[in-house]
C-alpha cells in the first residue's frame, strides 16, 4: 500500500466515521508540513495523538491502537482494504520524523520506548507530576513529635464499635502527619472529609506557629460540600481557640486558588510564584485532570504538605487523565519499615508488603468501611458488585430492595409514560415551595433532594431530551408554566465560565421572582459561603435547563434520591465507573430505568485511559529513558 493511499484515504475515512474530528486532521496535516514532506505514518500517528487527548487519554499507545484496528478489520467492523504498515516500520517512521522527540527532547510530539505518543505538553505534565509526587512521598515530615501524635491519634479516633478490622481513618491521619503528600481514597460515607479535619487538628497541634492552610476542590459544588462538612464537624473536635482559628471554614475552586486568568491556560501562582501555604487539601481529586493537578503541584512550596482526597472508583475527569486511579494502583500494603512505624503510632494491624521501587506505597490509604451504607444497604451492596464487575450479582440486587430498584424500559417512545410519575413525585416538593414563595435558600434545599441522571447528552435518552420531557410532564401537572422561557422554578446550569460575573461551568441557579419587583425574574445562585447572588437572565453566560444532568456533571454532588436513565443500546460511555458514580450520588434511594442487557454490559465494561503516569509513579526509572 502506498504512503499516499494511507494519508489520502484512511484519514478522511476515520474523519467521516467520527473517529477523528476536524482538529485532529488539521493537526496531522500541520505536522506533515512542519516535518518537511508527506508522511502517511506521521500523519496518522499525529491525528491519533490529537484525538486521544480529546477522549480523555494522555497519549495514544500506537501498538495497542494497531492491535485494536486489526481486530476490528478481522471482525469486519472496519473496511479490510485499509491495512496499516507493519508495526515496527510504522514506529520507526514516526521516531525518525523531525517533529517527534524522545523523552527529554523538546519537540511537538514525544514517543517513548513503549510506543506511547504524546503531545509535548501532556508528556511534560506527566513527567513533572510524577517526579514531584514521588519526591514529596520520599520525604518524611520533619519535627514530628511522635509521643504527642500517638496521644492525639488515640483521642481523635476512639474505636468505633462497627469496625471489625483496622481503623483506616486513623491510619490515614497518621500517614498525613508523617508524609509530605498523602492520598486518601474512599467511597461515600467512609469519612474522607471528617478524617482530613482531624488531620488538620493533628497538624495544628504539632506546629509551633500558626499554619497556613487552604481547602480546595475542582468545582464550586464540590468546594461547597467540603466547606459544609468542615463547618459541621469542626465544633465536635474540642479544639483550642488557636487551633480552631487555623482551620479554614471556606473552600475555593482550584482555579480560584491558583489565580485563573481570563482566556489563558496559565495561573497567577506557579513554580516561580508559589502559593504561600503550609498545607493544601484538595477534595474530589477524581475530577481533576492531569494538567490541572500538575499545575497545582507546580505551584506548591517544597515544604507544603499536600493532602489529596477522592474516590478512585468514580468516573475520571472530563479533562485528560485518570490521575487518582493511577495514583492508587499500588496502594494497599505499606513497606515493612513504615508499617512498623504506623503500627506503633496507631495500634492498628495494617498490612505489610515488600519493598517497593516507589515511595508512594507509603503515602496512599484506602478507606474501606462505609458508615453511611450498612450491611443491609442495597446501595452499598450494589456499589461493591458494580466495582467488582459482577454483573449477575448487580442485577440480582436490583430486585426487591427499598433503597434501589429497577424498571425495564420498553423503548424510547415509552419514556414519557414511564417517567411521568417519578419525575412529578421527585420535583413536586421543590416546585410547590417555589409556588408558596419560599426563600431562595429553602428552594435550593428542596431542589437538591432529587435529580434525574443520564449517561448521554444527545439522543432520545440524552440530557437534552430528558430535560424537555421533564418540563413537559411538569407543565401538564400545573407545576410550571414553561410557555415562557424564564418561568418561576426553572433550574439552570452554567456551561461556560464567566470570570467577570464569577459564574463557572457547573454552577446551578434557580429562577425566582425578584423580591423587589415580583413580575420580573432573577436567577439566584447559592455561593460556597451560603451567600445568595442573583442576576437578570439576560446577563447569564451560556447555560441549560437542569432537571436532568449527566452523571459526569453530578460528580461532587449528593442527593437524597436519584433517578438514573440509561439508553436502550450499549455505548462505550456506559461503564461500571459511570454506574457507580450515578448510584453513589444517592444517599437514600436510587432508581434505575433501562434495559437489563445494557446494564449488565456496562457493569462488565471498565474504562481505561491511555497514560504512562502509572508507570512513572510506580516503576523505578532512569531519567530520560522513557
Amino acid at each position: 500500500m502506498s504512503e499516499n493511499r494511507l494519508t489520502n484515504d484512511l484519514l478522511p475515512m476515520l474523519h467521516q466515521q467520527g473517529t477523528l474530528n476536524d482538529l485532529d486532521v488539521h493537526f496531522a496535516r500541520f505536522m506533515e508540513r512542519l516535518a518537511g514532506g508527506d508522511s502517511s505514518e506521521l500523519a496518522l500517528a499525529a491525528a491519533l495523538a490529537s484525538h486521544a487527548t480529546g477522549q480523555g487519554d494522555i497519549c495514544v499507545n500506537l501498538r495497542q491502537w494497531a492491535r485494536r484496528w486489526q481486530a476490528m478489520t478481522e471482525r469486519g467492523v472496519e473496511p479490510s482494504a485499509f491495512t496499516l504498515p507493519p508495526m515496527n516500520d510504522w514506529l520507526d517512521a514516526v521516531r525518525a520524523s523531525p517533529v517527534v522527540g524522545r523523552p527529554g527532547e523538546r519537540q511537538p510530539l514525544v514517543i517513548d520506548r513503549r510506543g506511547r505518543l504524546y503531545l509535548y505538553r501532556y508528556w511534560q505534565y506527566e513527567q513533572r507530576l510524577a517526579h514531584d509526587l514521588r519526591q514529596r512521598a520520599g520525604e518524611a515530615s520533619t519535627g514530628v513529635n511522635e509521643t504527642q501524635l500517638r496521644a492525639d491519634l488515640s483521642r481523635l479516633f476512639p474505636r468505633h464499635p462497627a469496625l471489625n478490622g483496622p481503623d483506616w481513618q486513623k491510619v490515614a491521619a497518621a500517614v498525613a502527619a508523617l508524609k509530605r503528600v498523602c492520598v486518601i481514597s474512599g467511597g461515600p460515607g467512609t469519612g474522607k472529609t471528617s478524617t482530613v479535619l482531624k488531620v488538620l487538628a493533628l497538624l495544628t497541634g504539632q506546629s509551633e506557629r500558626p499554619l497556613r492552610i487552604a481547602l480546595a476542590a475542582p468545582t464550586g459544588k464540590a468546594a461547597a460540600r467540603m466547606q459544609e462538612s468542615i463547618r459541621a464537624a469542626k465544633p465536635g473536635l474540642e479544639l483550642t481557640p488557636e487551633q480552631a482559628a487555623q482551620i479554614p471554614e471556606e473552600a475555593s475552586t482550584l482555579h480560584r486558588l491558583l489565580g485563573s486568568r481570563p482566556d489563558s491556560v496559565y495561573f497567577r501562582y506557579n513554580a516561580d510564584n508559589p502559593l504561600p501555604l503550609d498545607v493544601l487539601v484538595v477534595d474530589e481529586v477524581s475530577m481533576v485532570g492531569l494538567a490541572l493537578l500538575a499545575k497545582t503541584v507546580d505551584a506548591l512550596l517544597p515544604t507544603t504538605r499536600l493532602i489529596l482526597l477522592g474516590d478512585k472508583d468514580q468516573l475520571a475527569s472530563v479533562d485528560a487523565g485518570a490521575v487518582l486511579g493511577d495514583l492508587c494502583t499500588g496502594a494497599g500494603r505499606f513497606s515493612p519499615e513504615f508499617q512498623a512505624q504506623l503500627a506503633t503510632l496507631t495500634g492498628e494491624r495494617v498490612p505489610r508488603g515488600k519493598e517497593s521501587p516507589s515511595p508512594l506505597v507509603d503515602a496512599i490509604v484506602l478507606l474501606r468501611h462505609s458508615y453511611r451504607f450498612g450491611a443491609d444497604s442495597g446501595i452499598g451492596a450494589l456499589a461493591q458488585a458494580v466495582n467488582r464487575g459482577r454483573s449477575a450479582d448487580a442485577s440480582a440486587l436490583l430486585e426487591g430492595r427499598a433503597d434501589i430498584n429497577w424498571h425495564t424500559l420498553a423503548d424510547a417512545d415509552s419514556l414519557p409514560e414511564q417517567l411521568a410519575e417519578p419525575v412529578v413525585t421527585g420535583f413536586a416538593p421543590y416546585l410547590e415551595a417555589v409556588q408558596a414563595g419560599a426563600t431562595p435558600v429553602a428552594v435550593f434545599e428542596q431542589f437538591n433532594r432529587f435529580r434525574v441522571l443520564v449517561a448521554l447528552r444527545k439522543g432520545a435518552f440524552g440530557v437534552e431530551a430528558l430535560n424537555l420531557l421533564c418540563e413537559a410532564v411538569l407543565q401538564q401537572r400545573g407545576l410550571i408554566d414553561s410557555r415562557q422561557t424564564w418561568y418561576p422554578g426553572r433550574p439552570i446550569m452554567v456551561i461556560r465560565n464567566d470570570y467577570n460575573l464569577r459564574l463557572f461551568n457547573g454552577d446551578i441557579g434557580i429562577t425566582l421572582p425578584d423580591p423587589e419587583e415580583p413580575e420580573r425574574m432573577r436567577v439566584f445562585f447559592l455561593g460556597n459561603d451560603g451567600a445568595l447572588r442573583s442576576f437578570a437572565p439576560a446577563r447569564l453566560p451560556e447555560h441549560e435547563t437542569v432537571y436532568a444532568m449527566t452523571v459526569h456533571k453530578s460528580q461532587g454532588s449528593e442527593f437524597e434520591r436519584v433517578l438514573v436513565v440509561t439508553p436502550n443500546e450499549s455505548s462505550p460511555v456506559l461503564s461500571r465507573e459511570l454506574l457507580y458514580t450515578a448510584l453513589t450520588r444517592a444517599k437514600q434511594q436510587a432508581v434505575f430505568y433501562g434495559v437489563p442487557e445494557v446494564f449488565e454490559a456496562a457493569v462488565e465494561r471498565r474504562l481505561r485511559r491511555s497514560s504512562g503516569l502509572r508507570d512513572r509513579l510506580w516503576v523505578e526509572q532512569r531519567a530520560g529513558r522513557r
